[in-house]
């Protein structure tokens, strides 16, 4: 999860990373789908290492959709699809940070979903810690891949 329009260019190149690097470990790739910011830089690291892509839009057509998507689901619910975000992932990972990427955070975080922070600011990392102490913060797409790594293995040796 990510901003759209304000993902500053350094956020994107550390985006596309990481959806290269969850494709090379073999996991689905899941954005808010749209063709701008942190959704398409991931859809497109993803894609072009060979990685399975969803795109859940807040728009009720395909539309605005990032091309890469392998799987495209409009939703017509405008930000109330970031429950939907939130809900279909194992792990949530924040890349770079705006008003959605705050809201899917909490969302997971109100819901128990593990979440890793990437490309935060200090003040964002304070404040979701605060909300929750199993919120992990990372300074590296592989950081971010060993930390869901472990946290997959975990809990699926536990449940």
């Amino acid at each position: 999860m990510g901003p759209g329009e304000g993902a500053t260019p350094e956020v994107c190149v550390v985006a596309r990373a990481l959806g290269e690097k969850i494709a090379r470990a073999g996991w689905v790739l899941l954005t808010g789908g749209r063709n701008v910011g942190v959704m398409r830089a991931a859809t497109v690291g993803a894609h072009q290492a060979g990685g399975l892509t969803i795109g859940i839009l807040p728009e009720a057509t395909p539309a605005a959709a990032v091309p890469e998507l392998d799987i495209v689901i409009p939703t017509g619910l405008g930000q109330a699809r970031n429950v939907i975000n939130v809900l279909a992932s194992q792990v949530v990972v924040g890349c770079g940070w705006g008003a959605g990427t705050t809201s899917e955070l909490a969302l997971a975080i109100k819901f128990g979903k593990p979440v890793v922070l990437l490309e935060i600011p200090l003040v964002a990392q304070t404040f979701f810690q605060h909300l929750s102490p199993q919120v992990h913060l990372a300074q590296t797409p592989d950081e971010v891949i060993s930390y869901i790594s472990t946290r997959l293995t975990t809990d699926s040796q536990s449940g």
